[in-house]
């Protein structure tokens, strides 16, 4: 009966979900491109022939990266095969574009309708399905079962609030997430959790996201960045969502440090305007990346004089909008501190790794039960802390400017968390290649 009111419902809230891509399509004109790819319409047919078709889907631009270090796997371990990778977003459309450029094949996954999932799995053929961490659709696992498609939930994490949400549908629960070939769980937790649920063949194989690692030119160019910037003490508001800017200023105003830089990055770039005004609202002085820097070395220089194209920053400037993509390691890599955002408000945090593995020290709010179990042992490690507003961001902020062996000893700490916890990507890539052996 469940199952008859959800496909029920989705024929009715279709129309609206359009609705919504125009209406997003305002601000990021993504939205409104390729849309009959989300009922199922593919732009062309593969050739009839053999070769296995490996299929990723990474929803945004947080998974699509996660996924960048097993997709590479992929294509190295099985250049017979091809990968099809999957977004429901521009962000992790353009990201995947990116990242792999017409190595893989691209489309947005199909609503959770089944004629528009029947008509994908038509159109691809794919031998192999891996879905990202929480992406539980019901029609789409049904419909992989009846096209014989293994289905794998590969990075699968499940926090204590998903479970208690998930747990009261009960045997409907159990059926859905008893409908994945294998699970494949970040953590130990995860998987008690995915196992009460009913997933089968659970196996803890860790996050893929350790894996992770910011390209060294990456890493260079924010060493650059730093050097034009000069002394200052620099933190990094990293990933921050509507709403939280405004609590990130706060803090900046309240830390009475001296000259201190804040870089502030939102996670969405089509807020990117509107955090600049914020920013100017406030009465800080800003600079965007972009407008500072429209060009990047392609060397790391050894002095300012030395980097054409990166002049040093004024030091009246407050604020350094991060308004480009793909360059988080370098920013992580321009700052002291690195505050990860999503998690003052309660969005469930994003993710601390990348900044570890750059020995950047971190910082995070009290919301973080998208990522239970990496914040908590980047703690234990001494890598990370955790505040819980404004006022203890600021302080936290001010006491370990002032405190440089500590800040030195938490950038080691996050270095050895992060280079402690990689090999997800190779035990992943062993259990695909099973899989794929077997079809």
């Amino acid at each position: 009966m469940l199952r008859a009111i959800y496909r029920a419902l989705w024929w009715l809230i279709a129309p609206l979900a359009v609705l919504r891509l125009m209406i997003r399509s305002r601000r990021e004109r993504g939205y409104r491109e390729h849309v009959c790819e989300r009922f199922g319409h593919s732009a062309g047919r593969l050739p009839e022939d053999d070769t296995p078709l490996i299929w990723v889907h990474a929803v945004s631009v947080g998974e699509t990266r996660a996924a960048q270090p097993l997709v590479d796997a992929l294509l190295a371990a099985r250049p017979d095969a091809r990968i099809l990778l999957t977004h429901m977003t521009p962000g992790g459309r353009a990201t995947g574009e990116q990242l792999f450029g017409d190595r893989v094949l691209r489309c947005y996954l199909p609503y959770d309708m089944p004629h528009a999932v029947r008509r994908f799995l038509r159109a691809w053929r794919p031998s192999l399905g891996l879905v990202m961490e929480t992406e539980v659709w019901p029609t789409l696992i049904d419909e992989c079962k009846r096209a014989d498609v293994p289905l794998v939930l590969t990075n699968a994490r499940m926090s204590a609030r998903s479970f208690k949400r998930a747990a009261k549908f009960g045997d409907s629960a159990r059926e859905v997430f008893g409908g994945f070939t294998r699970v494949l769980a970040q953590s130990p937790s995860d998987a008690e959790r995915l196992a009460s649920l009913g997933a089968r063949n659970v196996a803890v194989l860790g996050n893929l996201k350790f894996d992770m690692a910011s390209p060294p030119a990456l890493v260079a160019r924010g060493r650059d960045w730093r050097r034009a910037i000069g002394t200052r003490p620099v933190w990094v508001a990293a990933s921050t969502r509507e709403g939280e800017e405004e609590l990130v200023l706060d803090a900046f105003a309240a830390l009475n440090v001296p000259d201190a830089l804040l870089i502030l990055v939102p996670r969405h770039p089509q807020r990117f305007d509107e955090v600049a005004a914020l920013v100017a609202r406030r009465g800080f002085t800003l600079e965007r990346r972009s407008q500072w820097m429209p060009t990047v070395p392609t060397v790391p220089a050894a002095s300012v004089q030395e980097q054409a194209g990166v002049p040093a920053l004024a030091q009246d400037v407050n604020v350094l909008l991060g308004d480009s993509m793909g360059e988080m390691g370098a920013y992580y890599a321009a700052a002291d501190l690195a505050f990860i955002g999503g998690s003052l408000l309660p969005l469930g945090g994003q993710n601390l790794i990348e900044a570890c593995a750059v020995g950047t020290p971190v910082l995070i709010g009290p919301h973080v039960f998208n990522f239970t179990q990496a914040s908590a042992d980047a703690m234990a490690a001494g890598a990370a802390l955790q505040v819980q507003n404004p006022a203890d961001l600021a302080r936290a902020l001010r006491e370990l400017f002032e405190d440089t062996p500590r800040r030195v000893t938490m950038g080691a700490a996050a270095s050895a968390f992060a280079a402690r916890h990689r090999g997800a990507t190779a035990r992943t890539v062993d259990v695909v290649q099973a899989l794929v052996a077997s079809i």
